[in-house]
């Protein structure tokens, strides 16, 4: 047998290998003749598994082997106890672009980037790259003095609170030519923040009914019990024979009860008081946001202030908190260095801020940066695209969540999601750009995530991204799901291969990554933006992204072994 063991040589019709027609001949060759091998498989694997697993059973999901699980994991133990036993590694540095990183969290504390040439607390800027004390990274979220931002609008509104004095009544045809683009921005802002504003304006009247409910729902269970305060197990043991009561002990522990509507509540609100508010200013960091070269803000506190700050702290889990020490889940790779860049706030990032934080991460060492965050208003996108190129020149791998919105990202427009790589159809500004979708435990029609955006255009490949097992602040683990816990699936596996094959390049490792996904020849429900009407449309899982093909750590490993020893050979 050909030396290079692709995983689905042996398998089914069910899930094969497929590669891109772009990427480096290695791999389209290598690929080819395993799809030419699988005519040796064996039955394949059946359309849909019906087994509800339990939360134990998924903690380490996404590493597993679909041929051996029937989950759609990435086969990283099989990479590790097969291909990476005896191969040497050196160390990579993976920036997590994000809202802060618990950088003591006992299963990161061993893993986070440390600046060796920054004396800590000293006040100096001992290195010289323009960040004061950035021992274990950077805030561009705080202010010099030490104070961290708060919630942030959204883009949109914060367009509209920039330009409605001067352009609410007017029509294009009173807008000066260059300012046309900006002002058909400004309409659709508008328009957007308006529906967003009822639908929240909904959702407070949702709100304040439920909450009314359980206000006496919890009124009639400590009346029955006689307590000041409930708990799961007094309801539970709770003898009702009134039928009130047994209404409000069955209401309660299916959940209804004022602690349990405290997210929908902190949602509203935010939404309500800083999101979509045009009256409401958010940056306290001092400087001007629509000033590139207005550079001198931020402070070197990483770390989340509040608990419920913990997409960071979960994303830099999943590409690396320790493997199998005991704790907590395991992260795709190891030999990395994260490096904290927070950026992202509760509310929409600057573009100023995600393009100061590319290159940041790039200046300082990063070979990948994960990127689990969008938005689709970027009145400064330019400023990010000549970061991406800049991490491009520096052979610098940009992992980014597609987003959750169930969007084809294919219709460009009103529907790309920022960063990109380009929106102009068909044309990438950089080859070092890697748009992650979503997948979820269960192999079948519903595999996809239902909030995944998609693209055959757009997204590159999907990866887990439902139900991950990861840290989160103060010692903690949570499960969390979105495109952003399917992003750093990828920039783990990313890491992996760079750690192993330094020589490959950053777009080297992209079309491997894309190239070397297993390829389920199944139907999907395909994602709906406005949620399912009538019956799911299902279409081919091939479709819905660039690769037609969700990453798998095994093949990945194969494949960049392969293309580094034709490189070794034309030297």
């Amino acid at each position: 047998m050909n030396k290079l063991r692709l995983l689905g040589i042996s398998l089914s019709a069910g899930l094969i290998l497929a590669s891109c027609g772009s990427t480096q001949k290695v791999t389209t060759e290598k690929t080819t003749q395993a799809k030419e091998q699988m005519l040796e498989a064996p039955k394949p694997l059946p359309q849909k598994f019906s087994t509800l697993y339990k939360d134990e059973d998924l903690k380490n999901w996404q590493h597993t082997n679909p041929f051996d699980s029937h989950m759609p994991g990435m086969s990283t133990e099989k990479a590790y106890n097969e291909l990476l036993k005896d191969k040497p590694a050196h160390t990579v540095i993976v920036a997590v672009v994000d809202a802060g990183i618990d950088i003591n969290h006992p299963d990161l504390k061993d893993i986070i980037w440390t600046n060796e040439d920054e004396i800590p607390g000293n006040g100096i800027d001992d290195d010289n790259n323009g960040y004061v004390d950035d021992v274990h990274g950077w805030n561009f979220l705080g202010a010099k003095d030490g104070k961290m931002a708060g919630p942030e609008q959204l883009e949109m509104t914060r367009i509209v609170a920039k330009y409605r004095n001067q352009w609410k009544d007017k029509s294009i045809a009173e807008i000066a030519p260059e300012d046309r683009e900006m002002f058909e921005l400004y309409q659709r802002a508008e328009k957007e923040l308006a529906g967003k504003l009822e639908h929240v304006k909904q959702l407070r009247k949702r709100y304040d009914q439920v909450e009314a409910m359980a206000a006496n729902t919890e009124k009639t269970l400590k009346e029955a019990l006689k307590t000041d305060k409930l708990t799961e197990e007094k309801v539970k043991n709770l003898k009702a024979d009134n039928p009130v009561v047994a209404k409000a002990k069955d209401m309660y522990l299916k959940g209804l009860s004022i602690d349990a509507l405290k997210d929908f509540k902190d949602y509203v609100e935010i939404q309500e008081k800083y999101n979509l508010n045009v009256n409401f200013n958010g940056r306290i960091q001092g400087d001007d946001p629509d000033n590139i070269n207005d550079r001198d803000y931020g402070n070197p506190n990483v770390i989340p202030p509040k608990k419920d700050e913990l997409h960071g702290t979960h994303v830099a889990g999943i590409i690396a908190q320790i493997r199998h020490n005991g704790i907590g889940g395991d992260g795709v790779a190891d030999h990395v260095l994260i490096m904290p860049v927070r950026a992202v706030p509760d509310g929409d990032e600057y573009d100023k801020d995600v393009a100061l934080a590319f290159r940041y991460a790039v200046d300082n060492g990063a070979k990948v940066i994960n990127t689990s965050f969008g938005k689709y208003y970027s009145p400064h996108k330019e400023w990010v695209w000549d970061a991406i190129k800049y991490a491009a020149d520096h052979d610098v791998l940009i992992v980014n969540a597609a987003g959750n919105d169930g969007k084809d990202m294919d219709q460009y427009g009103e529907k790309m999601s920022y960063p990109n790589d380009g929106d102009v159809k068909g044309k990438e500004i950089a080859d070092n750009f890697l748009n992650v979708g979503a997948i979820g435990p269960y192999y079948g029609p519903a595999m996809v995530a239902s909030f995944s955006n998609y693209g055959k255009e757009t997204v590159d490949i999907f990866s887990p991204g439902q139900k991950i097992y990861a840290t989160v602040p103060f010692s903690d683990y949570k499960f969390l799901q979105g495109t952003s816990m399917a992003s750093p699936d990828v920039a783990g596996v990313a890491a992996l291969i760079r750690s192993r094959y330094p020589e490959l390049s950053a777009s080297e490792v992209k079309h491997i990554i894309m190239d070397s996904g297993l390829s389920p020849q199944i139907l999907v429900i395909k994602p709906e933006e406005d949620d399912y009407k009538g019956e799911p449309k299902l279409v081919k899982f091939s479709q819905l992204s660039k690769s037609g093909n969700m990453v798998n750590v095994y093949n990945a490993l194969l494949l960049a072994d392969e293309l580094a020893k034709k490189k070794t050979e034309n030297k």
